[in-house]
């Protein structure tokens, strides 16, 4: 498999998918900067390579390419670390990518939210193929809904979440993504 990042903004069928479906927009990578301020608490890298249309950002941490650690920082004054590699945040994007409102939900309401999204957009599942197969990613290899949310606790638990935590322009550390409170 090649790189990744260039077909999430360029494939047509990768963009019908990840802009439109999953929120995640890498078509215009020039425009795509963090608000003044907003820097890793360790001082490594935070590097926007995507946003969501709200404005939030998608962003790799520390050096290298897109086997670094993925964060979103949310202008609502949120931050948290979503994958360990690009590959992984393409998985949870295709498996499920109404996470942002899991937070909170239990199983059988998590269901019923992955329920409504798929009502939706009654297409969902041929847009998803379509772009899994623009990248080269194996259907069957996907993991499932479960495990995508369950590394999504790990990552924000964890030492990961250590090494991610984003400060503002202010210092003062943003509020985490899926807290103890919210998974």
């Amino acid at each position: 498999m090649g790189a990744l990042l260039p077909l999430l903004g360029t494939d047509e069928r990768a963009v019908a998918f990840f802009a439109a479906v999953a929120d995640l927009d890498a078509t215009d990578p020039d425009s795509h900067e963090l608000e003044e301020g907003v820097r890793l608490a360790s001082g490594a890298r935070l590097e926007q390579f995507a946003r969501a249309g709200s404005g939030d950002a998608f962003c790799f941490v520390g050096e290298g390419g897109e086997e670094r650690p993925v964060v979103y920082v949310s202008l609502d004054g949120e931050a948290g670390p979503l994958a360990l590699g690009l590959l992984e945040l393409v998985q949870l994007c295709l498996v499920a990518p109404w996470w942002r409102d899991a937070p909170g939900r239990t199983a059988v309401e998590l269901q019923a939210v992955a329920d409504e999204y798929r009502q939706d957009l009654p297409d969902f599942d041929q847009r998803r193929d379509r772009a899994a197969r623009a990248l080269g990613i194996d259907l069957d290899e996907l993991p499932s809904e479960a495990a995508v949310l369950a590394r999504l606790v790990e990552l924000s638990r964890g030492p990961v979440a250590a090494t991610c935590l984003v400060v503002g322009y202010e210092g003062d550390p943003l509020d985490p993504l899926f807290g103890a409170a919210h998974l």
